[in-house]
């Protein structure tokens, strides 16, 4: 049996602003933008074709809009792999992703902490 985590979902504010931000501050690619009804659409993005996916799903009452930028509680949120670290991290500079520390060199690769457009925390990671 084979098995592994095909997507992933994020609450977002705004669809639209969302794709952009994933799609031209990360170079992720738009997989689907497909609407569902008038006010809801199916919006996945990838930094691959193959791999996990995130669901970019639009909050829709109190509770979800609550917890945009914070549904982990805090914690790191998700795990962007890289194979080159420095060229990775620095075109995310200069593209204006806001990091919350300079990279550091563990046992286990090299790591820095970044902020998405609503303050989830994501994790640069190139493992040994």
């Amino acid at each position: 049996m084979s098995r592994h985590i095909g997507m992933v979902t994020l609450v977002v504010r705004d669809y639209d602003e969302a794709i952009a931000w994933y799609t031209g501050v990360l170079g992720f690619s738009l997989i689907s933008d497909t609407a569902l009804s008038p006010a809801k659409r199916w919006v996945v993005v990838a930094p691959e074709k193959d791999g996990a996916k995130i669901l970019l799903a639009r909050a829709d009452n109190p509770a979800q809009t609550a917890s945009i930028g914070n549904q982990t509680g805090g914690r790191v949120a998700l795990f962007l792999h890289t194979d080159d670290f420095a060229a990775d991290h620095a075109a995310m500079v200069r593209a204006g992703v806001h990091f919350l520390e300079e990279p550091r060199h563990e046992t286990y690769g090299s790591v820095a902490v970044f902020e998405d457009l609503y303050g989830n925390t994501w994790d640069l990671l190139q493992l040994k």
